[in-house]
């Protein structure tokens, strides 16, 4: 947890010597719109704006929720244990998506109930799951921060190995239940507005859920303004360790890829352990849980995907890389004014927050 402390903003000349690679590119100004933002950013958080991304992976961390003895899921940790397996196995849909876009994938159990062995599949076991969190503290302090050090380790390792961006995923029955609380307590807003169907509930069991939450919030009476105390309550071990990726991420300087809704609230508790972490998250899309969109509301950042998904496993995130590379395919191309000789563009909006 002490790396936390190295944490520095991107590295903003190189924001600016993107800008102006991408004025030099003959297109109308800014008609990549969020795209020419995210390679702006990119440029950013490796300090150079010649950059690549030809090596990437999406990290799906899988784990297991005790508050699904509470009657608030369709299923139980088998199925956390038949995907995480599947992952492992190249079969589920992270996989097949992420074989269209060059993007390897690493499954972790970070805090799986079940003990499995398998091949590729990284155990980096917490403990067999958290506690119920409307009896109790999810975990202790001392179990969380052994959970976000394991994703912060990752970081480093997977940059050994080369990769440059990472796209973070995750795995566990009753995830949604666990992050809604999160979302809670940080936005300020009551468990019903923040709920909602998961992987798919009745009106009865989605009551049941939202009224769990709440005792879970009333029993466990989390700081709204310390991440630690919030996310050991009412967090799982696959949060914890994707906001150890985050936080992995902006250490050593690789983009890291928000996914999805539980993603995204892991990516706030990142931003709550130190503000700077935010320079180095890219938005993948707005999930369709409920409190999808008010997340990233939160982050203040804009979704490139609008389409209604909440699979998880990072399908979403891995969803952004062929954006990407469209975007910057444009953007080290030899399509330039001065090759067609042309003048470029004024740039009036220039002083536009938006632009910057």
């Amino acid at each position: 947890m002490e790396r936390i402390r190295q944490i520095r903003p991107y590295d903003g000349l190189a924001v600016k010597r993107a800008e102006e690679k991408w004025r030099n590119v003959a297109k109308p100004l800014h008609s990549l719109g969020l795209l020419e933002k995210s390679v702006n950013k990119i440029a950013g958080i490796f300090g150079n704006e010649n950059f690549t991304l030809d090596k990437r992976t999406a990290v799906v961390m899988c784990a297991d929720n005790g508050v699904i003895e509470e009657n608030i899921t369709q299923s139980d940790y088998h199925v956390t244990t038949a995907v995480a397996l599947a992952v492992s196995s190249g079969n589920s849909n992270i996989n097949h998506i992420a074989e269209n876009f060059r993007c390897d994938v690493v499954g972790v159990d970070i805090g799986m109930k079940e003990h499995i062995s398998a091949e590729n599949l990284l155990s980096r076991r917490i403990a067999d799951g958290t506690q119920n969190i409307a009896k109790g503290r999810a975990m202790s302090v001392a179990q969380m921060e052994k959970a976000i050090v394991t994703g912060i380790d990752m970081v480093k390792n997977l940059k050994e190995q080369g990769y440059q961006i990472i796209v973070t995923g995750e795995m566990g029955i009753g995830n949604t239940t666990t992050s809604s609380a999160i979302a809670s307590v940080i936005l300020d807003l009551p468990p019903k507005e923040v709920t909602g169907r998961g992987a798919g509930l009745d009106d009865e069991r989605l009551q049941r859920k939202i009224s769990v939450i709440e005792k879970a919030v009333a029993v466990n009476h989390p700081d709204r303004n310390n991440p630690s105390d919030i996310l050991s309550k009412l967090g799982g071990y696959d949060i914890a360790g994707m906001t150890g990726l985050f936080l992995g991420g902006a250490i050593y300087h690789i983009p890291v890829v928000i996914d999805g809704f539980i993603s995204a609230v892991s990516a706030v508790m990142a931003v709550m352990f130190h503000k700077n972490v935010k320079d180095y998250l890219l938005c993948s899309h707005v999930s369709r849980e409920t409190a999808g969109r008010k997340i990233l509301e939160y982050l203040d950042l804009q979704p490139l995907i609008t389409a209604e998904l909440c699979l998880g496993e990072g399908t979403g995130g891995v969803l952004l890389l062929p954006l990407l590379d469209g975007a910057i395919s444009v953007y080290h191309s030899s399509h330039s004014f001065e090759s067609l000789n042309m003048e470029r563009y004024v740039d009036y909006d220039s002083t536009d927050n938006r632009r910057k």
